[in-house]
């Protein structure tokens, strides 16, 4: 069971809040070894410094690296904004480079924030700054709001 699933009961906000006190990184932040900085209503910030695990045979930081950011601060400003019993995927995803990143770079920040929230459909942009506040990738998203299995849906449909 997933933390999320664990959790079902509890708006976005709080399992994010839950999340964060935990102290403990989360499956794709573990693996890319970044952290989940902090989250208020509509906003999430996380943080990584590229090194030679996230390089590519180019020999810069693969692309990915910064993708993987950007949507998990997009996701998570949306995942705030969700009411107990909601989930969301992402279903579009668009990434701008801006300036190479190396192992040199340092530690990166992507603050995602909501730019529209309706029941079905959410966007929201994040941008991957340096902490010498170069602007390296941005992104915009738009993600699938949804009931999740389990939870009392209310529907529109006659019985």
């Amino acid at each position: 069971m997933s933390f999320i699933e664990e959790e079902k009961g509890r708006s976005g906000l709080e399992q994010l809040r839950i999340a964060f006190e935990s102290s403990s990184r989360l499956g794709i932040g573990a693996a890319l070894d970044f952290e989940f900085v902090e989250a208020e209503e509509g906003r999430a910030v996380f943080a990584g410094i590229p090194g030679d695990h996230a390089y590519n045979p180019i020999g810069t930081v693969h692309g990915g690296y910064a993708a993987t950011l950007l949507d998990s601060a997009c996701g998570c400003a949306v995942h705030s904004r969700l009411a107990a019993g909601q989930g969301y995927t992402t279903l579009e995803l668009k990434i701008s480079y801006h300036k190479a990143i190396t192992r040199d770079t340092g530690r990166l920040l992507a603050e995602g924030r909501v730019t529209s929230m309706g029941r079905r459909v959410a966007f929201a942009a994040a941008n991957l700054v340096g902490s010498d506040g170069v602007l390296y990738a941005s992104a915009t998203s738009t993600l699938l709001v949804f009931e999740l299995a389990g939870t009392s849906q209310i529907s529109n449909r006659a019985p």
